[in-house]
């Protein structure tokens, strides 16, 4: 490859339209032939464009690193000790609390704030039915955080401060799921279109960007760490149901949250840590 294509390549613009690609078209073949979730064709088809991101961070990180490169890519995934041990409590604790907080508020004001989720109203009568909670849990979260911020997160901070980059990818991260909503039998399409449950989930993965490049860039770029806090994300998720009044102030946090991360630890690092630039990092403050 030549270095006028690499330097094209290392563009993150060209990365989201491949990953795009990718997952739209699978996602836009199971929407024209009506392949639900409930069906072999829809689910395969929605798994396999899930896989967008991965696939295609794995791809650009050996068009566009060097060997080094390509060993830090695969070090920062299943590296446990890059995780200071406080950041594992961040990562596992974060999430639960923000949500009993949003319940809380919401009995505070007159709600109901929160009842158990699927997931533990299943075990109750059948404690297998907790495996598929956990695969979902882990297994998407696998499939994003290696291209999200195993790859594309890096090349966005060598071009802008690290608030920016967050909020870029998040709005990317949040458009990208658009089709689900069209896909009969997934977790989106039950939210409906145009609805408060279709803004709130669109909205709100905007400050969670935030927060996962806060913790990315505090344990020295560990994608193990965000696929990590996705999971717990999820499987908070799957454990609690927040009403709706509830899953509102729950964004309101999130925002709250992302604001107090910008400004204790600053808009251009988020992060205090010397290790949390990436390799050849040349960032252009905007």
């Amino acid at each position: 490859m030549n270095l006028s294509t690499k330097n094209q390549l290392v563009n993150p613009w060209i990365y989201f339209a491949a990953t795009f690609a990718w997952t739209w078209l699978l996602w836009g073949i199971a929407i024209l032939f009506g392949a639900g979730m409930d069906s072999a064709l829809g689910f395969g088809l929605l798994l396999l464009g899930v896989t967008g991101p991965m696939v295609t961070g794995i791809a650009f990180t050996y068009l566009t690193r060097d060997a080094e490169g390509r060993r830090d890519y695969w070090k920062r995934v299943v590296g446990f000790r890059r995780i200071p041990f406080r950041w594992y409590l961040v990562i596992l604790l974060f999430v639960p609390i923000l949500n009993l907080a949003a319940a809380g508020l919401d009995v505070l004001t007159g709600g109901s704030g929160a009842t158990w989720g699927d997931a533990v109203l299943s075990f109750a009568s059948n404690p297998l039915s907790i495996v598929p909670s956990i695969l979902f849990a882990s297994l998407i979260p696998f499939l994003e955080e290696l291209g999200w911020r195993g790859y594309v997160l890096d090349r966005l901070q060598e071009r802008h401060t690290a608030l920016v980059s967050s909020l870029i990818l998040g709005v990317v991260w949040s458009s990208w799921h658009l089709p689900l909503f069209f896909v009969e039998g997934s977790y989106q399409s039950g939210l409906g279109v145009g609805t408060l449950a279709f803004w709130l989930f669109m909205v709100g993965i905007v400050p969670l960007s935030v927060a996962f490049t806060w913790i990315y860039n505090h344990t020295r770029r560990s994608t193990l760490a965000v696929i990590l806090f996705h999971s717990m994300i999820n499987f908070t998720g799957e454990l609690i149901a927040l009403t709706e009044r509830a899953d509102t102030l729950s964004i309101l946090l999130w925002c709250v949250a992302a604001t107090g991360i910008a400004i204790i630890w600053g808009a251009k690092t988020l992060s205090r840590h010397p290790g949390s630039q990436p390799l050849g990092f040349d960032r252009k403050t905007v």
